[in-house]
């Protein structure tokens, strides 16, 4: 496993852009960008779902040859980029073109400031752990993807609560009942788990939390793993159904028996950041950390 120290940047030729699908104004700024990079000598691609005007868009086979992913748009545009990516770790720069940006944190007029300082190898690469979901079902795995950010466990449609037992290395934790988990990375702990109630996790810090989801009873409250267990959560209740989602996706629905596993992705999702950010100016700056 990859240590969780900063790393230089590879010489950049090949880049993918992924924009906001639903911002006009993030459609145009691709363009613009693309058309700034292909200027530098650079070969420009864009998300093999998304049209950018005179960029071919990414093939299967050139994902392996992509030095740097270009987001544009907001924290989901950034999860798309993510997936896109998979096992490939080509570094992300972000840009903001949503509301929040946590994760895309540089400010859109900055975007060609932040992009001359990443072809000169002159910011920083910042790991940020993943988790990698699976669905064990009859002795089988049926699904298995990553998440930057969480995998959560909601209620079937027909269920208000769910009665869910949690393993670590195969050893009963608890049982609980609630509206649903979060199972989040460091990265994802200021997202839907600080919403359900949960801590900030420092993106440096080798844990995962679980955080119940409006519990039944007050003694349920969020608990830090670290990272390298092996997670397993499992319906009580074997008429429940439930239904999980792993960055925003659907992953599906959850039958009695079924096992959803997390453990620690092989490898860090690589985010491109100027030396100077730290995380505690971001959290003051996004999500007014510590106002009266």
């Amino acid at each position: 496993m990859k240590n969780r120290k900063t790393k230089k940047l590879s010489p950049i030729k090949n880049v993918v852009i992924v924009y906001r699908p639903e911002s006009a104004a993030a459609l145009k700024l691709s363009g613009e960008v693309a058309n700034w990079l292909k200027k530098k000598n650079l070969t420009v691609w864009s998300h093999p779902k998304q049209k950018i005007q005179d960029v071919p868009k990414l093939k299967s086979n050139q994902l392996k040859k992509t030095h740097l992913a270009v987001v544009l748009g907001g924290d989901g545009t950034y999860l798309q980029a993510v997936q896109l990516l998979g096992d490939h770790d080509a570094p992300i720069l972000g840009a903001n073109m949503g509301s929040l940006g946590f994760l895309t944190d540089i400010r859109k007029e900055d975007i060609y400031l932040a992009l001359d300082l990443t072809l000169k190898g002159q910011l920083e690469l910042r790991p940020r752990s993943m988790i990698d979901v699976k669905i064990k079902r009859g002795g089988k795995i049926v699904y298995e993807s990553r998440a930057l950010n969480d995998a959560v466990i909601e209620p079937g449609a027909s269920s208000h609560l769910i009665n869910l037992a949690i393993y670590s290395q195969n050893h009963l934790v608890n049982e609980m009942k609630a509206d649903g988990l979060v199972i989040s990375t460091p990265t994802g702990s200021t997202a839907y788990n600080l919403a359900a109630g949960g801590p900030i996790l420092h993106p440096d810090v080798h844990s995962v939390v679980v955080t119940p989801i409006c519990p039944h009873a007050l003694t349920n409250r969020p608990i830090i793993f670290p990272d390298n267990q092996t997670l397993t959560f499992r319906l009580s209740n074997k008429k429940q159904r439930a239904f999980l989602s792993v960055d925003g996706r659907n992953a599906g629905d959850l039958r009695a028996n079924d096992e959803v596993i997390i453990t620690r992705a092989k490898f860090d999702r690589y985010m491109i950041k100027k030396p100077s950010v730290n995380y505690f100016d971001l959290l003051r700056e996004k999500l007014k950390f510590g106002e009266r």
